[in-house]
C-alpha cells in the first residue's frame, strides 16, 4: 500500500467476533498508510470494548436492531432502531468524510452503508460466509465490490464480488509451541487435539468430548476450550487434559502446540485453521440452531480434502472418538491438501480493494 496522508476510513462490522477480528488484521496496514480509522459499531455489542480498547481508532456508536429470521416481539421495535441508526449513520458520514468504508457485515453495517451510500462513499463489503448473510444481502445494491472467503460466494454474488480469503492476524500463527504446551501443562509426549466452539463455547460437543475424554486420552492429550461458564469442575487436574474458558494473548502459543483441531465451522475460525495447516473435524452448527452457514462451510472444505466433518445429529461419544481416530489416521494427506490449497489470508487483497475503489469512485 502507498503512503498517502489525510485520508480516513470508517470500519464497521458486529454481532459476533467475526465481524470484528479481520478489522484488527487490516488495522496495522491501514495506520501504516496514514489513515485516519473510524470504527461505528453498536451501543454495547462485543465490537465496542474491542475496538475502543485498540489505540487510536475513533469509535462511535450508533443504535441498531438485529435482523432475524424468527418470530420475536423485537420484530416490532427493532426497524425503528434500524432507522435511527440510519439518520445517526448518514450524520457520521457528513462529519467524518471517510474517503472509503470497509463493512464486514452484521447488523449493525447495514446503517453504516445505507449512510455511506447516500454520501457517495465508496464501500467494500466482506462475506465470511460460504452464502452471503442476511446484512451483507441487504447492503449488496449499496456496495462498490464485495471480497469473499469461498468462491462459491463470489459466484452468488456476481461481477462485484471476488474470492479473497479473510484478513488473518499475522500474530496467531508466531506462537511457542514450548508456552503452549507449558500453558496447557502437557510434556508433549503426546499429539494435542485442541477443541474449540466459538467465543461462547459449543455445549453438545463439550459434552460429547468430556464423555470421550477416556478412550481420547489413551492418544492426545487434549486442550479444550470450552466457552465463558462452561468448566467442569470435576474434572480439574484430570492427567493430560486442560480447560480453558476463552483465550486471547495466549492463542497463539495454543495454536502452535496443536496437532489436531476439533471445532465448529465459524467461517473465521476455518480460515485461521486452514493458514495453520492443521488436520481438522469439523462439527458445524445444526441448520436448526443457525441459517445453516456452517454446514455449507464445513462441506466446501471436505470437499477439497481439507477436512473431514461430523454431524451433530450423528454425534455421541463413540461416533465422535471414531471420528477424531479417522481425521488422525488421515492427517497427511489433508496436510498436503492444506498446504496446496488457495492461501487462507486475504489481507493483501482485501487493503488493494481498498485502494482500488478509491481510484475508481
Amino acid at each position: 500500500m502507498k503512503m498517502m496522508k489525510n485520508r480516513k476510513i470508517v470500519l464497521t462490522g458486529g454481532g459476533t467476533l467475526g465481524h470484528v477480528t479481520p478489522h484488527l488484521a487490516l488495522i496495522p496496514h491501514l495506520k501504516a498508510a496514514g489513515y485516519e480509522i473510524h470504527y461505528i459499531g453498536t451501543e454495547n455489542g462485543m465490537e465496542a470494548p474491542k475496538m475502543r480498547s485498540v489505540p487510536g481508532i475513533h469509535y462511535h456508536a450508533v443504535k441498531t436492531g438485529k435482523l432475524r429470521r424468527y418470530h420475536s416481539w423485537q420484530n416490532f421495535t427493532d426497524p425503528f432502531r434500524v432507522i435511527a441508526g440510519a439518520f445517526q449513520s448518514t450524520r457520521l458520514m457528513g462529519k467524518i468524510k471517510p474517503d472509503v468504508v470497509f463493512s464486514k457485515g452484521g447488523f449493525v453495517a447495514v446503517p453504516v452503508v445505507f449512510g455511506a451510500w447516500l454520501h457517495r462513499v465508496p464501500v467494500l463489503c466482506h462475506e465470511s460466509d460460504l452464502t452471503p448473510g442476511l446484512a451483507n444481502k441487504l447492503c449488496r445494491p449499496f456496495a462498490k465490490r464485495f471480497a469473499t472467503t469461498f468462491p462459491e460466494c463470489a459466484e452468488v454474488l456476481g461481477p462485484k464480488a471476488e474470492m479473497t480469503g479473510t484478513p488473518l492476524r499475522p500474530e496467531l500463527f508466531e506462537g511457542s509451541r514450548e508456552r503452549g504446551l507449558a500453558l496447557f501443562g502437557f510434556s508433549g509426549e503426546k499429539p494435542v487435539l485442541l477443541m474449540m466452539g466459538g467465543s461462547s463455547g459449543a455445549q453438545r460437543v463439550n459434552e460429547a468430548l468430556r464423555a470421550a475424554l477416556p478412550e481420547l486420552a489413551k492418544t492426545f492429550d487434549i486442550a479444550h476450550i470450552c466457552g465463558k461458564g462452561n468448566l467442569e469442575a470435576d474434572l480439574e487436574g484430570m492427567p493430560g487434559y486442560c480447560q480453558k474458558e476463552f483465550l486471547d494473548a495466549e492463542l497463539p502459543d495454543a495454536f502452535a502446540a496443536t496437532d489436531l483441531v476439533l471445532s465448529r465451522a465459524g467461517a473465521n475460525a476455518l480460515c485461521e485453521f486452514q493458514h495453520l495447516g492443521r488436520p481438522m473435524l469439523l462439527i458445524p452448527y445444526p441448520k436448526g440452531a443457525s441459517r445453516g452457514d456452517q454446514i455449507l462451510n464445513a462441506e466446501s472444505l471436505r470437499k477439497r480434502g481439507l477436512c473431514h466433518v461430523l454431524a451433530q445429529e450423528q454425534m455421541t461419544p463413540e461416533t465422535l472418538t471414531r471420528a477424531v481416530m479417522e481425521t488422525w489416521a488421515d492427517r497427511e494427506t489433508m496436510e498436503k491438501a492444506l498446504r496446496d490449497a488457495p492461501p487462507a489470508d486475504g489481507t493483501k487483497r482485501v487493503l488493494e480493494m481498498i485502494e482500488e475503489i478509491q481510484q475508481k469512485s
